[in-house]
């Protein structure tokens, strides 16, 4: 019984000490860890690089030289991983810039310095001047990608319209009331407008694009009602606009990931620098 008690102590032992390095508190086992995670640095495996030395906090909290030498090599897959993030993203940019050139000449941006730091793109159809005396629904995208819609009523009456509702048969979309309607005057004559955010319009957008070849009814919504059939070009500033605004928005989060690796880069650069460790 006493050698069986003894062979089991031994094993226990052995056990432990390859382990945990039993006493050397773990060091040459958080060693193999470090290595693991120098090779997974290496090969720009980032997670698992991560995973190796969060590992050694966990498994061996008392390897001091070990952890130390873990925090300085997180340091160096932070700035590593943030630098590709970064090259990463600027090559996106690229692409998204050149698909912007390749179909921003067919929109008109204006920006009114008055009172406007950002301008908005419109389709030239749908221009002030192209859309005089007609009642129809226009769409506008300012220099960030956010896309808005304008109900314009002036097919005379008065409706104080605050919605529209857009169908193809018995299939629709209509956008909630609008927090913003208001009122113009263009010689003498009464002009009945309301703003929609897209994303906030009830899908209207969406259900334009998803039947641009069809013949869309569009109806204002107040008091009472006007139904006119949208035309050709209307659709197909609507659907223009939206891809316009993706490219724009898509760009407008490179910008701002961009801005976030950078500053990490240099948040973490300063840290190896001062040889702190990064939190």
């Amino acid at each position: 019984m006493f050698k069986y008690m003894k062979k089991i102590g031994l094993s226990a032992l052995l056990a432990c000490a390859v382990l945990t390095g039993c006493g050397d508190g773990g060091e040459k086992q958080a060693q193999l860890h470090l290595q693991k995670a120098e090779k997974a640095l290496l090969l720009e495996n980032f997670n698992e690089a991560k995973l190796q030395i969060d590992s050694i906090k966990v498994l061996y909290p008392k390897a001091f030289e070990a952890r130390k030498k873990g925090i300085k090599l997180m340091q160096q897959v932070d700035l590593k991983e943030q630098t590709k993030t970064l090259a990463y993203l600027d090559s996106a940019l690229l692409v998204k810039q050149a698909q912007l050139d390749s179909i921003k000449g067919n929109f008109v941006l204006e920006t009114d310095t008055a009172y406007q730091d950002i301008g908005n793109y419109f389709y030239p159809t749908q221009t002030v001047e192209k859309s005089l005396g007609r009642s129809f629904l226009r769409g506008q995208v300012n220099e960030l990608g956010e896309m808005s819609l304008t109900s314009i009523y002036c097919a005379g009456g008065k409706l104080n319209h605050t919605s529209v509702k857009v169908s193809v048969g018995e299939l629709f979309a209509e956008t909630p009331m609008s927090k913003d309607s208001y009122e113009t005057t263009d010689l003498g004559k009464t002009i009945e407008k309301s703003d929609y955010k897209v994303g906030e319009d009830g899908g209207v957008v969406g259900f334009i694009i998803a039947n641009q070849d069809k013949n869309i009814q569009l109806q204002f919504i107040g008091d009472k009602t006007y139904r006119t059939a949208m035309q050709k070009t209307d659709r197909k500033a609507i659907v223009e606009l939206a891809e316009l605004a993706r490219i724009l928005s898509g760009m407008e989060e490179i910008r701002k990931q961009q801005k976030e690796a950078s500053l990490k880069i240099q948040f973490v650069s300063r840290k190896i620098e001062e040889g702190q460790e990064v939190r």
